[in-house]
């Protein structure tokens, strides 16, 4: 089988995690830079995360989730935030990174500046703020299946008070709100849902080749 979709076989949304089990630092270092390398509409990347080790702050965060204990158990918790708006000052920062990167003038981009403002900036607030939230969704994918690929359990997540997260981790004043979350680490051998076989729709019902 293809290494890649016996990866995706393996994998599952852990539900109990190994609390002694501990990423390395190599590996949780792989994950960032998976996330950092996340495909996002035109490369603006609008969210920020937040690799959530504190074992105090998790128990806060594990109460306003339901209690669940992937929240604690895990060798972290990843947290997106997504930004709640989008400026034009978020543009001309990332022209800026593209000069610099790509050592191109900033004044040769004030065509996809343009665009992107009238794309994008003109939007209304929540419309923004649910563009900027499906782009941490990508972040996630690239997460997931990184993990996969390390055999590094991951449990991506709803079910949490996103305001109550906002709250504890300071993100409101930082123009952030949680997208959604991901418990990361290993499983536990106890934990019975790794053993279930996969529901998917099949090839047949899933694609349509026109």
């Amino acid at each position: 089988m293809n290494h890649v979709i016996e990866s995706l076989q393996w994998r599952y949304a852990t539900k109990k995690f190994n609390s002694a089990a501990k990423l390395s630092d190599e590996h949780l270092d792989t994950l960032k830079e998976a996330i950092r390398l996340s495909a996002s509409s035109y490369g603006m990347q609008p969210y920020e995360v937040f690799i959530i080790q504190d074992p105090e702050i998790r128990k806060q965060l594990r109460e306003v989730s339901w209690g669940q204990s992937q929240i604690t158990d895990a060798s972290c918790l990843i947290v997106f935030a997504s930004k709640t708006d989008v400026t034009a000052s978020d543009t001309e920062a990332y022209m800026k990174n593209i000069s610099k990167t790509r050592n191109i003038p900033v004044e040769n981009l004030s065509g996809y500046a343009n665009m992107i403002n009238n794309a994008v900036v003109q939007l209304p607030t929540d419309i923004k703020g649910n563009w900027t939230a499906k782009q941490a969704y990508i972040a996630l994918g690239n997460l997931l299946a990184t993990a996969a690929q390390l055999r590094i359990d991951a449990c991506p997540m709803e079910g949490f008070d996103a305001d109550g997260y906002d709250r504890i981790l300071g993100l409101k004043a930082q123009g952030l709100h949680t997208a959604v979350i991901a418990a990361v680490g290993y499983r536990a051998p106890e934990d019975d849902m790794q053993h279930l076989p996969k529901v998917r729709k099949t090839a047949e019902e899933l694609f349509h080749t026109i």
